[in-house]
């Protein structure tokens, strides 16, 4: 049985997302080393699980993309959650639209190769978080404060440090569980 993980960047001062939606904060801090502990993240995953709106905003750059996240990005199946959606040519992928606890109970059975990776955006995090489905998070902090934006965690939550990892850009990355 396959565990979920939450891949997010999160700022300094626990945004996930800016109010205008833009990225270029992600970028703070990266450094060669901390993108290349990102790479091995995704690369390990048998899924990719991401919300409707993180997804539409990637389904068009990544097949034509190129560099070290494009290989990942592109060969391992995706499911996106949505009920809007009713097609994708960013494959492989699958779109679930039933009730979001029981379907990733019955990916976590499907799989076994590798574990459930969820991407985001912030809201399908944040429903994951609310519904307790993450077993592990791995938190990206940048040294970037936002001052204003969406937040992981809509209230307080004990997690168990796994790992601490510094990179030299000043991008530190955090692994915990779930705490039971």
């Amino acid at each position: 049985m396959a565990r979920l993980v939450l891949k997010m960047s999160i700022s300094l001062d626990g945004y996930v997302a800016t109010p205008d939606r833009s990225g270029a904060w992600k970028t703070a801090g990266s450094t060669a080393e901390s993108r290349d502990w990102t790479v091995e993240t995704v690369s390990g995953a048998g899924a990719l699980l991401l919300g409707a709106t993180a997804f539409t905003e990637m389904a068009p750059y990544w097949p034509s993309a190129s560099g070290p996240f494009a290989q990942p990005m592109n060969e391992i199946p995706k499911v996106v959650f949505s009920h809007s959606l009713t097609s994708t040519e960013w494959g492989p992928t699958t779109i679930a639209t039933g009730d979001l606890a029981d379907t990733v109970t019955r990916l976590e059975k499907e799989h076994t190769d590798g574990y459930l990776l969820a991407l985001g955006g912030a809201r399908f995090a944040r429903a994951l978080v609310q519904a307790g489905l993450i077993d592990e998070y791995r938190l990206v902090v940048h040294p970037v404060v936002l001052g204003a934006g969406e937040r992981l965690f809509p209230a307080p939550r004990a997690l168990e440090p796994i790992s601490t990892t510094a990179f030299s850009g000043g991008v530190v990355a955090h692994v915990f569980a779930a705490h039971p």
